[in-house]
């Protein structure tokens, strides 16, 4: 269980600076069927945590604390060059036209496999009892953004201030992975 909130509280805040809320609005105001757009989303991500929970569960008992906590640290630190690194817009695909449930369910899958969220989730999936926890956890913070997104719509998303959201979360997840890391390598 301890896994589930740090995994809600990083899903929550590396989505909210993502793309994939950005395609789920724009995908919503393409389609006007925002619950649709977002329950579609949510099955990509879910399909996208499950395989990092398992990948937990194959690796966690391979793993020494130390490397559990580099492994976060690892996390802390990509997210940190992700959020400082400057946003593309995503893919709009508008070529695509398999519906409103079949483009935002591909089209999320695929932005988002391998994306910082499920680093996270493998991460302090392989750090607790049980790593379905971190998935679930990050599941529901990524169930927020994706809703928020979906009724709010492109233009309300993107008149979020995105830009200075990311650089300071890019700086404390910076400052969070270099203390991880110091310590998992022992050298405070």
């Amino acid at each position: 269980m301890e896994a589930a909130v740090p995994a809600f509280i990083a899903a929550l805040l590396i989505q909210a600076g993502d793309r994939s809320p950005w395609l789920v609005a724009i995908l919503a105001d393409r389609y006007g069927r925002p619950f649709v757009v977002a329950c579609a989303a949510l099955l990509a991500h879910a399909a996208g945590h499950a395989l990092a929970a398992t990948g937990a569960l194959l690796i966690a008992p391979l793993l020494t604390p130390n490397a559990k906590q580099l492994l976060l640290a690892l996390a802390c630190l990509f997210a940190a060059t992700g959020l400082l690194w400057r946003l593309k817009p995503p893919d709009r695909l508008e070529g695509w036209r398999l519906g409103a449930l079949l483009t935002p369910l591909l089209g999320v899958f695929i932005l988002a496999l391998g994306d910082t969220a499920q680093f996270f989730t493998l991460a302090l999936g392989v750090r607790g009892a049980s790593p379905w926890f971190a998935f679930g956890g990050a599941w529901a913070g990524i169930l927020v953004v994706t809703l928020a997104a979906a009724l709010m719509g492109e233009m309300a998303w993107r008149q979020l201030p995105t830009r200075a959201y990311r650089i300071g979360l890019g700086l404390v997840a910076l400052a969070a992975g270099s203390m991880l890391a110091a310590g998992a390598l022992r050298l405070v």
